[in-house]
């Protein structure tokens, strides 16, 4: 099953970062958090991932591209110029770089990767969140309701301690309880190719026209994970996740 992530927005309100670099490699733990997302998908097994690129896509390119190298020891015989890698990480992992363009709308962005796709199930999530999910039991899930679309709903922390008040007097105070307000759309989908009838084109944000649609059809089912999840929208984000990672707690890394 291919992993499809969304990577290729301007991420405006991390623009302390992204005004150098593209959201997906702003760092968390001296890696990407594009990395951290293809981790994750890959101690479960999955290997092969389309990466719907945009804005800056010539430093991601290139990241993968130097990534071997990079990541490894290197002998370099001078007098043949020959190069080789040994020792250090290695990932097998198949990774398709597709521009899917500046501007484009995330709706867009997914319906340009139907070529790369064909007729398979097939994952999808943004660049920017982590989370401990079972990836296994979110596929089972969407196998066994028969649907056309499962998206992964959260609870994240609320960002405010919350307050129970009888007529003026304060009875309890809760410091950013961690359940949350509501369900939300934590992303982490399982899809089939089917959805991409629901997109119209470049303009088309995902989020709206082609999940309400899908929705009034019946076409929804929602996987509720209740523990942890975080997106990185912020630099206060980057700053929670960077420090569950300093402090060895981060729930995403699962890999040895």
């Amino acid at each position: 099953m291919k992993v499809a992530i969304l990577a290729g927005g301007k991420g405006t309100r991390l623009a302390e970062e992204t005004v150098y670099r593209p959201k997906p490699l702003v760092e968390v733990g001296g890696r990407p958090i594009l990395w951290h997302v293809m981790r994750y998908f890959g101690h479960y097994g999955f290997k092969e991932f389309l990466i719907a690129t945009g804005y800056k896509k010539e430093m991601i390119a290139r990241y993968f591209a130097d990534y071997h190298m990079a990541s490894r020891n290197l002998s370099v015989d001078l007098s043949t110029g020959n190069i080789s890698a040994h020792g250090g990480e290695v990932l097998d992992w198949l990774v398709h770089l597709i521009d899917t363009g500046d501007e484009t709308m995330t709706g867009g962005r997914i319906k340009r990767l139907a070529p790369y796709i064909g007729n398979e199930t097939f994952l999808l999530t943004w660049c920017d969140g982590v989370a401990d999910i079972d990836l296994d039991e979110l596929i089972a899930f969407h196998r066994a309701h028969g649907r056309l679309a499962t998206v992964t709903a959260v609870r994240p922390p609320s960002r405010f301690g919350k307050l129970q008040i009888d007529g003026r007097a304060v009875t309890e105070f809760t410091e950013k309880p961690a359940d949350g307000e509501s369900w939300i759309n934590g992303a982490f989908f399982v899809l089939e190719p089917g959805v991409f009838d629901y997109i119209d084109g470049d303009e088309t944000m995902w989020e709206q026209e082609p999940m309400r649609r899908l929705a009034a059809d019946g076409q929804v089912m929602a996987y509720q994970h209740g523990a942890f999840w975080q997106c990185m929208d912020t630099v206060r984000d980057r700053d929670t996740l960077q420090s569950l990672w300093d402090a060895g707690k981060a729930p995403w890394k699962v890999w040895a």
